[in-house]
């Protein structure tokens, strides 16, 4: 059982939802992030969601992409971004760390990056630092049962992405591979976009569940503790990110871990009640 599913399947038997937080990696500085990690753990985090930095995101809305485009300037890819969890690693080997990102760096990565042992570098690297899951916004599901293979057989979970536009179809081709927990895009266009439905998100959730066995994350949307909890009623898991890029991106270094730690813990505390 890998290290999400283990944390997840426990949150569950106590009747709790798992909250997962994403960050930026090297936002709003290049070097704080294995600290704001520890942060968000201490503010409640079960899962940490850690975007690496890409040029031409897809997915992400204008304040994740601006995020991006500051770490980018600071020169982080994902050979920083491994080392972040590698540092993270040295203080805290509980917490599931997933990198969510797109295919572009990954293929980059294993370009520049041979393995010795014909697999891909990528996978092997992020196994040796702590990596848990990938989420790779462009991968589809017909075209990662391989990719989907190795990460398993290194203890790692492959997540995909399911919208409201997602068909019964495409459900059942993520259900077949996917591991760890979906994540459910509960709106329509990019992060940080539109007012949540949390009724949509009710009516939608039995569908997803028909096809997969895993967890299901919500996100996209949820800003502040009343929609988390709203949210938690139905979800296994609660995914927030736009919300704390927005709130540490204007802090001064020593208050960005902090001012993360108390957004979650009202999360927390909102999720727990």
């Amino acid at each position: 059982m890998s290290r999400i599913a283990a944390a997840l399947a426990q949150l569950q038997a106590q009747g709790r939802q798992a909250l997962i937080p994403f960050v930026t990696a090297g936002f709003p500085f290049a070097d704080v992030t294995p600290e704001l990690m520890h942060a968000m753990v201490a503010g409640g985090a079960d899962v940490i969601e850690l975007g690496v930095p890409f040029s031409d995101p897809s997915a992400d809305g204008p304040v994740i992409q601006q995020a991006g485009d500051k770490a980018l300037a600071f020169g982080i890819g994902l050979v920083q971004v491994l080392d972040m969890v590698r540092l993270f690693r040295t203080q805290n080997q509980a917490t599931p760390v997933v990198l969510m990102g797109y295919a572009n760096p990954v293929e980059r990565y294993n370009q520049k990056h041979a393995s010795s042992t014909g697999g891909s570098a990528f996978v092997q690297d992020a196994a040796s630092v702590g990596v848990d899951g990938v989420l790779i916004v462009d991968y589809p599901p017909e075209e990662c049962e391989d990719f989907a293979a190795e990460l398993k057989a290194h203890g790692m979970d492959l997540i995909f992405l399911l919208a409201p536009t997602s068909t019964d179809e495409r459900m059942a081709q993520v259900a077949r591979i996917a591991s760890g927990y979906v994540y459910y895009v509960s709106l329509k266009g990019v992060t940080g976009s539109g007012a949540l439905d949390t009724a949509a998100v009710e009516a939608m959730l039995p569908r997803i569940r028909a096809h997969v066995s895993v967890p299901v994350g919500v996100g996209f949307g949820i800003r502040d503790a009343d929609t988390a909890r709203a949210i938690g009623k139905v979800a296994d898991a609660v995914v927030i990110g736009s919300k704390i890029i927005e709130l540490i991106g204007d802090q001064p270094r020593d208050r960005v871990g902090a001012t993360a730690q108390a957004f979650l813990r009202q999360i927390r505390v909102a999720l727990d009640s």
